[in-house]
């Protein structure tokens, strides 16, 4: 037992330093994420919600207004007839078919697996519930998967070409009569 006692006997004040030039990556990364709070609390306190980033940044691009939509498939060729059919209807900008997934989920009661197809659907965020309900109209599945998540932050350039290349549909879709 004297022997495990020694060394911070020996070290006396050092050990504190010790430890802390060990804790020191931890603590600087807890110190960054601390300064943030003030912030963070303002903005609750006030009851407003944290500033956003607005189109007058540097890439004008707003935040959230374009989506990425999953929808899946039960084969590539259900995939690729459905995603030629959004971008030719400019419902989307591009679709990209993600093979050999396997899914696993919950069925009437029962517990399925399959080998589908993934599409990830890049579009404007306005365009999110007629290309539901497109896609809702074609599927094989009694009950099609289409899920969106917006879209933050990303390649500036690219998202200004999902903009462009949707905004036939936009406009048409804004129109008023």
């Amino acid at each position: 037992m004297r022997g495990v006692r020694a060394p911070a006997v020996l070290l006396g004040g050092g050990a504190a330093l010790l430890l802390s030039l060990l804790w020191m990556p931890a603590l600087l990364s807890v110190a960054s994420r601390l300064l943030l709070l003030p912030r963070a609390l303002l903005s609750m306190a006030s009851g407003s919600p944290p500033p956003q980033p607005s189109a007058a940044s540097d890439s004008g691009y707003v935040p959230g207004s374009v989506s990425a939509a999953f929808v899946t498939c039960p084969n590539e060729k259900v995939a690729k007839e459905i995603a030629r059919a959004v971008v030719e209807k400019r419902l989307a900008a591009c679709v990209n078919l993600i093979p050999q997934i396997t899914s696993i989920y919950e069925w009437k009661g029962k517990i399925e697996e399959d080998s589908e197809v993934l599409m990830m659907i890049k579009t404007r965020s306005s365009l999110v519930p007629a290309l539901t309900d497109f896609v809702r109209s074609v599927h094989p599945y009694e009950v099609a998967e289409v899920i969106a998540l917006p879209v933050e932050q990303g390649n500036s350039p690219y998202l200004h070409w999902v903009h462009q290349v949707t905004e036939s549909v936009f406009n048409s879709n804004t129109a008023l009569p």
